[in-house]
């Protein structure tokens, strides 16, 4: 395996872009890769953009992204108040929102994967490969009860801490998903440990991503 650093030079300013459907999706798909980047590369500039929330959940995926993003250079939070679900419906709006995202041209953007089954999380990819032509483009995964994981590409190991760090930041700050039978610590780690397991992570845990393409 080839072992690949963001950017021309780990001294270059780095831009980010992580785009979720619903407000707890990009902590569970990235949030451990973010947190390491923000670790190594401290001018990262971090755009994070939640497109589906109401009052309770948008005071979460804030709260959630201030404490996940204190490290970077720059945190851009938007959030925003798609009806859950309903994405295919009102994909002329969502898409002009994507539309407003090209000004931001960042180094690499994290989404949703292609060939996630539930409705919001697919139309989420469709548009950002429709947006973002000429970026890197890391495809995240999310457990569910679809049983839709797959094959992914590229894999970015973290540390026993990051992962811990990335699982208590999810059950403190999204207090309306714990009742959710899947929204449970042994999910998160489980999940990291079976792609540290893939990738021979060093300390056991990694997060992964399916990958279309990379220009090198």
């Amino acid at each position: 395996m080839l072992p690949l650093a963001l950017g021309t030079s780990t001294n270059a300013p780095l831009c980010v872009l992580c785009i979720g459907a619903h407000s707890d999706d990009i902590e569970i798909g990235c949030g451990g890769t973010i947190l390491r980047l923000l670790s190594e590369r401290p001018n990262c500039a971090v755009h994070w953009v939640v497109l589906s929330s109401n009052q309770q959940r948008e005071q979460e995926a804030r709260s959630s992204a201030a404490e996940l993003l204190r490290e970077a250079a720059v945190a851009t939070v938007v959030v925003r108040n798609y009806r859950e679900s309903y994405f295919p419906y009102v994909a002329d709006q969502i898409k002009d929102g994507f539309e407003e995202l090209k000004a931001i041209d960042p180094d690499v953007v994290f989404t949703h994967h292609r060939h996630d089954v539930h409705q919001d999380h697919r139309l989420v990819a469709e548009l950002t490969w429709n947006t973002f032509r000429n970026h890197l483009i890391l495809e995240y995964e999310i457990p569910k009860y679809e049983g839709d994981l797959g094959h992914p590409s590229l894999y970015v190991p973290i540390s026993r801490e990051l992962a811990e760090n990335k699982t208590a930041m999810l059950l403190r700050n999204f207090a309306t998903q714990r009742s959710r039978s899947w929204f449970r610590p042994e999910v998160f780690r489980g999940l990291m440990a079976l792609r540290g397991i893939e990738c021979n992570a060093p300390d056991g845990y990694a997060e992964a991503f399916h990958m279309r393409k990379c220009i090198i």
